[in-house]
């Protein structure tokens, strides 16, 4: 909303200063200020009104040290980091911009799933929360729209041809070559020369004729992907300060590839696709990482507010969400490494126990305990030393990930 104003300002009264609106870096620079803000000042209020609703933690029993002393620790802190996103975005962004659209579609759709999940755990009293296949069918309704949207949608294009001559051309001109702009269902592969994969190539397999039905597979690789990474950071949610760092890191790691997609002058020197006005996306970023890092004020251990699933799904959501619409998507592997690792975990525990007690009468285990960082809690591990070294792997991870820009 300020966005328009100054920008109102800057066209009918040349005021000085009104014009730096107009810039994403000042914009992001001051959506990260005012979401530390909101979720550090406002951040208190939002956990004493929970523990006076009496939101609290219902812990389950599973041997862990130091479970029992978090019982009754207000959860559904998720909502500080929604609001602390969605207010500065409001404020700084272009809200005519599709991506910021879509971004905001996902915060309040995986936001109003994750809340009724934890309304059922602590006001039903029941641990099991949402069905699993309601959660399923929410996130599945939300990779259709992100999905159809990515596909359908006409302000959403890609450059892949951005040579300096066309740059400076439509730099002093101040025409836009619209030519160069294409629909494309085209992707990034990390650490290939050629590195540009088209979905639409899938489905071409079946004659010329069948281009039109690139949405085939395209949707579904959308839904998977969005479905698999909350789900991921859902499980990544368990011990204090897990979730909100290790996603602060990708997130920050994912504005960075944003900036740059969304940049022309970068997009040409780094030899990477162009994405047109995905760069304002970067405004979203900034305001998410500031709210997360916010958020840890409170959540580090040991922690007075946990965000529960109404913070955790939808981070997963926005995380999905942002890499897809920049054409990212194959690198999440990487860049959300500690996510597929507390997955893979579960799902490599659940299938080894089943084998086993169907082939043997009797299930064995892989780890200790499922997710991940629950095996280190098992083995004797102090709870803030996993969480710092889960950071640490995060942050190689981001590393590697920012190299792929030029490591082809």
């Amino acid at each position: 909303m300020l966005y328009y104003l100054f920008e109102f300002l800057d066209k009918s009264t040349n005021l000085p200063g009104t014009g730096v609106f107009q810039y994403i870096t000042f914009r992001s620079g001051m959506a990260v200020l005012l979401s530390l803000l909101i979720s550090t000042i406002f951040g208190k209020k939002i956990i004493n009104f929970l523990r006076n609703q009496q939101v609290g933690e219902t812990v389950r029993e599973l041997g862990l040290e130091g479970q029992t002393q978090k019982a009754g620790t207000p959860t559904m802190g998720g909502l500080i980091i929604i609001l602390a996103t969605l207010i500065p975005v409001l404020l700084l962004a272009k809200l005519d911009n599709i991506y910021i659209v879509l971004l905001i579609v996902t915060t309040l759709w995986m936001g109003t799933i994750g809340f009724i999940d934890d309304y059922i755990k602590i006001f039903k009293k029941d641990k099991e929360g949402l069905k699993g296949k309601f959660k399923v069918i929410g996130q599945v309704g939300l990779g259709l729209i992100v999905g159809s949207v990515l596909y359908f949608h006409p302000g959403v294009t890609v450059r892949k041809d951005t040579q300096r001559t066309n740059i400076l051309q439509t730099a002093e001109s101040g025409i836009s070559q619209v030519g160069l702009e294409e629909k494309s269902t085209a992707t990034t592969i990390p650490f290939f020369k050629n590195n540009e994969f088209d979905y639409a190539e899938i489905i071409s397999f079946f004659g010329d004729g069948f281009q039109d039905y690139a949405w085939l597979i395209f949707i579904p690789v959308v839904i998977f992907i969005i479905t698999a990474v909350s789900n991921g950071a859902n499980l990544t949610d368990g011990i204090d300060g897990l979730a909100a760092g290790t996603s602060a890191i990708s997130v920050l790691t994912l504005g960075i590839f944003t900036f740059v997609s969304g940049n022309i002058i970068f997009s040409n020197y780094l030899n990477i696709m162009y994405i047109p006005n995905s760069g304002e996306m970067t405004v979203f970023i900034s305001a998410f990482v500031g709210a997360l890092i916010g958020f840890l004020w409170y959540n580090s251990y040991p922690a007075a507010v946990f965000m529960g699933d109404t913070g955790s799904l939808t981070i997963g959501g926005i995380i999905a969400v942002i890499a897809i619409a920049i054409r990212k998507e194959l690198l999440i592997p990487v860049i959300c490494g500690i996510f597929l690792a507390e997955n893979l975990s579960v799902v490599l525990q659940v299938s080894y126990f089943k084998y086993t007690k169907k082939k043997f009468g009797e299930g064995k285990r892989i780890f200790l305990m499922s997710p991940l960082h629950h095996h280190y809690q098992k083995k004797g591990y102090h709870e803030s030393k996993i969480v710092t070294r889960f950071w640490i792997v995060g942050i190689l991870l981001a590393i590697l990930s920012i190299v792929t820009l030029k490591l082809r």
